[in-house]
């Protein structure tokens, strides 16, 4: 195979490629970039295992990959706040620009938003990709390429931790120990909070998560979501002032309801069916705040910083690399659920 803009993509459900695609140029206001570390999502996985996440659906080809870092190689017309060589994050987001949402910053939000490896939108595992340059970021010469494909893993922990209004003092419980639970855990600690709690139903995540900020875990069984409570509540010292939802099941989202004090806030995150059992009745006689979050916005540069300053390692997530030549393999592994973040190098041998 020649290898001009190796690339990988989705056919449909199990049926991953690596195949040869032209270097596109890039248009008025967007970079080329050579793209250098992107990171596996359990989203990926979704789309190539089962096809579609909810209504999106994947119905043609579409190239993978929504975590990159790289190199920018050409600009467009109009871009002057990038460099030719710079080093940069991408973030995943094409919002209009044009709604009331995006004019009011909340372009996540935007009901015309493209979002890289989410169908119809191509994503960015290739050689070479062209992106909106007002969504790319410098990245800082100690913040590797590796740390750049995690700024957008985080951005989802930080904009969990905004929507929950985490802060300093504040007892967090975290539902969910995979990559998503570990970004929460990382940008609650950032965040100045005096305990965390997570809990999950794997004692080895639990392990992992504990090492790199949880401060106590509880090992969730088949036994109800009070009684699940009960020992959180046991474990913190108190009720949580934020719980943070990040495994979709719906057993867990009651469990943040009964977890969380009186006046306090549950963020949902995980996505599991479409209509779900929660004990409203306490929700509502505790006045909790019950927040949805979709994606994340406006926190790309606070992220980055984060890491410059070392106020979050990221490099903690990372137990896989693997090169694009053998990205398959990678999928493999992160479908068998491997470690905890496997990188894709997509630099040339």
């Amino acid at each position: 195979m020649a290898d001009t803009n190796l690339t990988l993509t989705l056919y449909g459900i199990k049926d991953l490629r690596l195949e040869d695609k032209p270097i596109q140029e890039p248009g008025p206001g967007e970079v080329q970039i050579s793209i250098r570390s992107v990171g596996i999502c359990g989203s990926d996985v979704s789309y190539w295992q089962q096809g579609r996440i909810g209504d999106y659906v994947v119905t043609t080809p579409m190239v993978m990959g929504h975590e990159p870092s790289g190199v920018v190689t050409k600009l467009g017309q109009g871009v002057t706040h990038l460099s030719v060589g710079d080093r940069v994050a991408i973030e995943p987001n094409q919002p209009c620009g044009n709604c009331g949402l995006c004019k009011n910053g909340r372009y996540n939000l935007c009901e015309k938003l493209k979002y890289l490896a989410t169908p119809p939108t191509h994503g960015c595992l290739a050689r070479y990709y062209c992106h909106p340059a007002n969504f790319v970021y410098k990245l800082p010469d100690n913040v590797s390429f590796d740390e750049g494909a995690l700024v957008q893993p985080l951005a989802l922990g930080f904009y969990a931790c905004q929507r929950g209004n985490v802060s300093v003092g504040n007892y967090v419980l975290v539902c969910g120990a995979g990559p998503l639970g570990m970004a929460v855990v990382l940008a609650a600690k950032a965040r100045g909070v005096a305990k965390i709690c997570v809990t999950d139903i794997s004692q080895e995540r639990l392990d992992y998560i504990k090492r790199i900020g949880a401060d106590v875990t509880v090992t969730v069984g088949k036994e109800k979501p009070r009684v699940t409570s009960s020992r959180v509540v046991e474990a913190l010292g108190r009720e949580a002032d934020v719980s943070i939802e990040c495994s979709g099941h719906y057993t867990s989202s009651s469990n943040a309801i009964y977890s969380t004090r009186a006046t306090g806030t549950v963020v949902q995150i995980g996505f599991g069916g479409p209509t779900v059992e929660i004990p409203l009745v306490i929700a509502t006689l505790k006045e909790l705040d019950i927040r949805g979050m979709a994606r994340f916005a406006n926190n790309y540069e606070t992220v980055i910083e984060a890491m410059a300053t070392g106020k979050v390692n990221a490099k903690q997530l990372i137990t896989h690399r693997f090169s694009l030549e053998n990205a398959i393999e990678a999928y493999n592994a992160a479908l068998r659920r491997e470690g905890v973040k496997i990188i894709i190098d997509c630099t040339r041998n």
